[in-house]
C-alpha cells in the first residue's frame, strides 16, 4: 500500500456510489497462509474439491522428515495447476517450504506466506538490485532494518536466500546454513520482503475469513489510506474465467496524479508481469462507497475504522510507517465518532457517597480496561470457555473496573472507570458476547432433544445473542450516521443481526410458550412479512430481480429503514433484554438519545445509582425462565422478531451490494424466500 504523496489515484470521471472503480486485478504475488495450504487451493484461493490437483510438473525430492510435516501447493482445477505449478517450483517456493519443514529454526517467526510471496515476486521481476522502490512500489527497507522487527526480517532475507540457493545448487539437499548467510548475500531477498509487507494485502473469502496475502500493482497499491475512504475493495476467490472471456469488463476509472504515462516511466510497469501472472491468483476489486467528483483523489482504508483515532494511528506507523493526516485524523477538536470510540467515565465510591471524578488517568483506565477485556474475549477465543467470557464481559460492562487508591484521610475511596456503550471496548465486548451466546445455545441444544427446561435455558441464551447481536448492529448504525465510511462493518452487522433474530423467532422451543405458529404466506413472496409502513421489501426484491440496485435514493432508503426498525425494535426490545441488566439500562439499541443531552454521560453512573453499588449483573443467561417472564414469549413478539429481521436482513444486503456488488442483496433476499417457505415446517 502507498502514502508517499506523489503517488496517488485519482478519479478520471464522476463516479456515483457503489460502482467498481477497476477491472478484477490480478496480483504482482501471492501466498495462502500455512495452515490453509491443504485446505484450499494456491493459486486462486477457493476451496479445494474432495480429490485436488497436485502440480503438473516434476518436482524434486527432498529428505524425508517424519516429525514434521508442512504440505505443499494443491490445486482445484487443471486450469490452476497449469498455471501456478512451474512458478510454485521455478521460485523457490517449493524449496522454502522443505527448508522449514526440516529445519523450523531457520524461520522461528510463524507462518511464511511473506517469504513465499516475496520469493515468487522475486522470480517474476526483471534484473535489478534493491532501491527504494521495485516496480513503483515502496519498500520501506531502511525503516524495517532499524525497527525492533529487523531480526524477522534478517531471518527471514536468509531462509529465503538458501531456498533459491537449493533450487539453483542442490535441490535434493536440505541443510540450514543461514548463519553462514551474510547480510550483504541477501540483500535483494530483504528488499522484496520488506515490499511485501509493506504493500500485501489480506485476502478474505466472503465470510470475511482470512486466506493469505496479495501484493498488486500500482492500480491497487497507489490508492492511499484515508480514516473517512470514498472507496473500499472486495477478493474474487474463484478460478478465473477460461479465455476468452465474453464477460463486460468494467474499465480502470483512476489514474496517477500528473500524467498518465508516469507508470510506463521506469517508476512502474505492470507488463513485466503479464507473462508470469497471467490471470491467475486472488484478483481484486475496487468500488465507490461514496460520490467520488472527477479529479477528487481515491482512498480506502488500510486499518479498522472502528478504532478510534491513537490506536489507528499507531497501527499505521508500525506497519506502513506515515502518520494519517486525513480530514478525520486532523479535526479538531475529536470528530464525534472519534470522541465515544474513546470515551471512558469515573465514579469514587467511599463510605458516604458517589461522585464523578473527570481528573483521573485516561491512559491508565483505558489500558486497565483493554487488558480486563482482552483477556476475557480470550477465554473465549483461545481456551474455548464462552461462559467465563460471558461473565466477565457483562460483569465489566453492568459494574465497571474498580481501582482502589488510599487516601491521606485513611478512608480508602474506589475509582470505577465505565465504559461508553460506544465505545470500541464495547462494541467489541457486544460482538463477543453475541457469538458467545450463540455457541452455549447451540451446544445446550445440542445436548438435549426432549423438550425440557435445557432447551428452555438454550432458547434464553439465544435470545440474549440476539439482543447483543442487535445493538451491536444499531450502535454502529449510529456512528455510521456520522460517518458513512463506516458502511462496510455496518453492512455486516445488520445482516448478522438480522440473521440471528430469524432464527431466534424461527426456534421449534417456541411451540411450549405459543400454540399458534407464524402465519405461513406464500413462499415466491415476502407475502405477510411485508411492512405496511414502508417499500423496503417491495424495492429490494424488485432490484434483486432486476440484477440492480439503484442508490440515488440511499438517503431516503436508509431514513425509511431506521424509522420502522426503531418502531419494530420498541415492540421487542424489552423482551430481548429479560434478565441482562446492562441489556435493560440501554434503553433502546437504535435510537440513542436515552444517553441524555450530554452527549458522552456515563450508563455507568446511571447503573450504580439505580441499583446501588451492590450491583448484581444478572446477564448470564441459562437459567429457567420465570413465569412473569415466559409471558413474553408470545405469538405478536414472535412475528414482531421476524418482521424486524427481514428488515435487518434486507437493509445490511442493501449496504453491502454498495461495498461488495448486487450479488450481496440477492444472496439477502433468497435467504428470506428460503425462511419463509420452511416456515410451513413450524406448522
Amino acid at each position: 500500500m502507498e502514502m508517499e504523496m506523489e503517488m496517488e489515484m485519482r478519479a478520471e470521471e464522476d463516479i456515483e456510489i457503489g460502482e467498481d472503480i477497476t477491472p478484477p486485478l490480478t496480483p504482482l504475488a501471492f501466498a495462502l497462509h500455512d495452515s490453509l495450504l491443504s485446505s484450499h487451493c494456491s493459486s486462486c484461493f477457493s476451496l479445494l474439491p474432495p480429490h485436488p490437483f497436485p502440480p503438473l510438473h516434476f518436482t524434486p525430492t527432498f529428505p524425508h522428515n517424519p516429525h514434521h510435516v508442512l504440505s505443499s501447493s494443491s490445486y482445484c482445477s487443471p486450469l490452476c495447476s497449469s498455471s501456478d505449478s512451474p512458478l510454485h517450483v521455478s521460485s523457490a517456493e517449493l524449496h522454502l517450504l522443505h527448508l522449514l519443514q526440516s529445519h523450523p529454526s531457520t524461520y522461528p517467526h510463524g507462518d511464511s506466506s511473506d517469504l513465499r510471496a516475496a520469493l515468487r515476486l522475486l522470480h517474476s521481476l526483471p534484473a535489478m538490485g534493491p532501491s527504494a522502490r521495485i516496480v513503483g512500489l515502496l519498500t520501506n527497507h531502511h525503516k524495517f532494518l532499524h525497527h525492533d522487527d529487523h531480526h524477522r526480517i534478517r531471518d527471514g532475507a536468509r531462509a529465503m536466500f538458501l531456498a533459491r540457493k537449493m533450487r539453483d545448487e542442490a535441490p535434493n539437499v536440505c541443510s540450514d546454513n543461514s548463519s553462514s548467510v551474510s547480510p550483504d548475500d541477501a540483500v535483494l531477498e530483504e528488499a522484496a520482503l520488506c515490499l511485501v509487507l509493506t504493500n500485501a494485502v489480506e485476502v478474505q473469502d466472503k465470510t470475511g475469513r482470512t486466506l493469505g496475502i496479495s501484493v498488486y500493482g500500482p492500480s491497487f497499491c497507489w490508492i492511499n489510506h484515508s480514516c473517512s475512504p470514498n472507496a473500499c475493495y472486495r477478493f474474487l476467490v474463484s478460478p478465473p474465467p477460461p479465455p476468452p472471456c465474453s464477460a463486460e469488463k468494467t474499465p480502470l476509472r483512476i489514474a496517477p496524479l500528473g500524467q498518465g504515462t508516469q507508470i510506463e516511466s521506469g517508476v512502474c510497469s505492470n507488463n513485466v508481469f503479464i507473462k508470469e501472472c497471467g490471470s491467475y491468483g486472488p484478483r481484486v476489486i475496487v468500488r465507490s462507497i461514496k460520490r467520488i467528483k472527477k479529479g477528487e483523489e481515491v482512498t480506502v482504508t488500510y486499518t479498522d475504522l472502528l478504532q478510534p483515532k491513537a490506536m489507528r494511528q499507531s497501527e499505521l506507523w508500525s506497519r506502513y510507517w506515515f502518520i494519517c493526516s486525513c480530514t478525520r485524523c486532523s479535526a479538531s477538536p475529536l470528530t464525534y465518532v472519534d470522541q465515544v470510540l474513546e470515551e471512558i467515565s469515573a465514579a469514587n465510591f467511599n463510605s458516604s457517597s458517589l461522585s464523578s471524578d473527570i481528573n483521573f488517568n485516561r491512559d491508565k483506565a483505558t489500558q486497565r480496561l483493554t487488558n480486563y477485556i482482552d483477556d476475557a474475549i480470550d477465554d473465549y477465543l483461545s481456551i474455548g470457555d464462552p461462559e467465563s467470557s460471558s461473565v466477565r464481559l457483562e460483569h465489566v460492562l453492568t459494574q465497571g473496573l474498580s481501582d482502589k487508591q488510599s487516601e491521606c484521610k485513611e478512608e480508602t475511596s474506589q475509582l470505577t472507570y465505565w465504559l461508553h456503550p460506544l465505545h470500541h471496548l464495547s462494541l467489541n465486548a457486544y460482538t463477543t458476547l453475541a457469538s458467545a451466546y450463540k455457541i452455549r445455545a447451540t451446544d445446550l441444544s445440542a445436548l438435549y432433544s426432549k423438550m425440557d427446561d435445557h432447551l428452555l435455558n438454550a432458547l434464553d441464551l439465544s435470545r440474549t445473542s440476539t439482543a447483543y447481536s442487535l445493538l451491536l448492529a444499531g450502535a454502529t448504525h449510529h456512528l455510521f450516521r456520522s460517518e458513512s465510511s463506516l458502511i462496510v462493518s455496518v453492512a455486516n452487522f445488520w445482516s448478522s443481526a438480522g440473521e440471528s433474530l430469524l432464527t431466534l423467532a424461527r426456534s421449534s422451543v417456541w411451540s411450549q410458550f405459543v400454540q399458534q405458529d407464524l402465519p405461513v404466506s406464500n413462499p415466491s413472496s415476502t407475502g405477510k412479512y411485508r411492512c405496511p409502513n414502508c417499500s423496503l421489501a417491495d424495492k429490494f426484491e424488485t432490484d434483486s430481480f432486476h440484477g440492480q440496485v439503484r442508490y440515488a435514493d440511499f438517503d431516503y432508503v436508509s431514513n425509511e429503514f431506521v424509522d420502522c426498525v426503531t418502531n419494530f425494535t420498541q415492540n421487542v426490545w424489552n423482551f430481548l433484554g429479560l434478565g441482562c441488566h446492562y441489556l435493560r439500562v440501554v434503553k433502546n439499541p437504535i435510537d440513542f438519545s436515552w444517553l441524555g443531552t450530554i452527549r458522552y454521560s456515563s450508563v455507568g453512573e446511571d447503573i450504580v445509582r439505580s441499583s446501588g453499588t451492590e450491583v448484581a449483573s444478572k446477564c448470564g443467561a441459562g437459567r429457567r425462565i420465570s413465569g412473569s417472564e415466559a409471558e413474553g414469549y408470545n405469538n405478536q413478539v414472535r412475528i414482531c422478531l421476524f418482521k424486524l429481521g427481514v428488515h435487518c436482513l434486507l437493509y445490511g444486503g442493501y449496504l453491502a451490494s454498495i461495498c461488495y456488488g448486487n450479488s450481496h442483496l440477492t444472496r439477502n433476499v433468497g435467504k428470506i424466500l428460503d425462511l419463509e417457505e420452511s416456515i410451513e415446517s413450524l406448522s
